[in-house]
């Protein structure tokens, strides 16, 4: 661990624990899921929520549907100013809250890595909140 690991509260240093920071979108966008794999006889297995905040491996969502970590989804995101929705083909529930939910991309296109990046960076500017 190296200075750069750690940040500073109340004079004190705090280790930093989130591998890939976390950008709190300026306005929350809809996404929606389904969930691949395995599928529950007579349920939908889909649904639409709310995108609060994204990392370069994984998104906060809030929905009303039932998933539950470990539930491996599917998801379309339109990132705001990106002409096009990106598809993300395998992501897995990693944590749920009420109905708050944290999910990890399993694999981007470099095309979608790239959409990513670009609004990662834009969100970044000064001005911009960053979370923990």
């Amino acid at each position: 661990m190296d200075d750069s690991d750690f940040k500073s509260t109340s004079g004190r240093s705090v280790p930093q624990l989130r591998r890939y920071p976390r950008v709190r979108v300026s306005a929350p966008f809809p996404c929606s899921f389904a969930r691949v794999g395995r599928l529950r006889k007579g349920v939908v297995e889909q649904g639409l929520g709310i995108v609060y905040d994204v990392s370069e491996k994984g998104v906060r969502v809030m929905t009303e549907a039932v998933i539950t970590p470990g539930d491996r989804i599917a998801m379309q995101l339109r990132l705001p100013n990106q002409p096009a929705s990106m598809v993300i083909e395998t992501a897995t529930v990693r944590w749920g809250k009420e109905q708050i939910y944290g999910v990890e991309f399993e694999g981007l296109s470099p095309h979608d890595n790239q959409h990513l990046q670009a609004f990662m960076t834009h969100q970044s500017k000064p001005g911009v909140r960053l979370t923990a």
